[in-house]
């Protein structure tokens, strides 16, 4: 069986280009130095698994023609990973349901706290998202795939990151705990925060990255969570063998097992 990962946004917090900030056209031109906050979708067998929701998230989908989300997962609530939540109204719409939304219970908190009215009633003719939320379990069955969960630290906020078949997802990370760290051998593909240059309290920086990657030696290496510190194609071109820079529209074909 097969999936796939399509990289919805690469970029940090601020996205990029970022707001006040004045670029040469030279960056500009490249549309691969444009990136929107960051997200996947896993296109599995049998359904769609999107993993946060950013506050470009209605852009995103519909850049990349996709039509269907099946199942959300959250890995933490940062504004930056939360706040495209109520644009999954059109999907409660269409299928006439609640979106399963997989978080861990201090996150859940989190979103009956910023969304009340997805949990409220209200006369028909008004329609609002819909949220059933769903404790993350450690192994998610949904799409036809089977998504092992693990903790990452980003500074002192715990964050999911994912395995699906030889495939991981690590965004916002700072510290990989040993739980987690045996869980991530044996890749064929690793995408892993690396935010900037320099080094940040609660983020991999570049030469942190680069450090994890190899110890883990996955076959290859995306670095996403990117700021404006990375010239796409210049930069991509000084990195080791075998790592990238993720782009907006990165797909990665996946082979699941079984």
């Amino acid at each position: 069986m097969t999936a796939e990962v399509i990289v919805l946004g690469s970029g940090t917090s601020n996205g990029v280009p970022t707001l006040g900030v004045e670029y040469p056209e030279a960056y500009l031109a490249n549309p691969r130095n444009h990136r929107t906050r960051a997200s996947i979708l896993v296109a599995g067998p049998t359904g769609n698994l999107l993993v946060d929701c950013s506050p470009e998230m209605r852009l995103q989908l519909t850049r990349e023609r996709i039509y269907q989300v099946d199942a959300v997962l959250i890995t933490h609530t940062h504004a930056d990973h939360l706040m495209g939540m109520d644009d999954l109204r059109s999907f409660c719409m269409r299928t006439r349901r609640a979106m399963p939304i997989y978080a861990w219970p201090r996150y859940q908190e989190d979103i009956r706290r910023v969304f009340p009215y997805a949990f409220t009633d209200f006369p028909p003719g008004i329609e609002v998202p819909r949220y059933d939320l769903q404790d993350v379990p450690p192994v998610l069955e949904v799409g036809g795939m089977s998504v092992r969960t693990m903790e990452v630290m980003h500074g002192k906020v715990p964050v999911v990151a994912l395995r699906i078949g030889n495939f991981a997802y690590v965004t916002d990370v700072s510290l990989i705990p040993d739980a987690a760290w045996d869980q991530l051998q044996g890749l064929d593909v690793l995408m892993l925060d690396a935010v900037r240059r320099a080094p940040h309290p609660n983020h991999f920086h570049l030469d942190r990255a680069l450090k994890v990657a190899a110890d883990l030696r996955p076959k290859r290496t995306y670095l996403c969570h990117l700021s404006h510190d990375y010239d796409h194609d210049q930069d991509e071109a000084r990195l080791p063998a075998g790592v990238h820079l993720a782009f907006d529209g990165l797909r990665i074909p996946l082979t699941l097992g079984g």
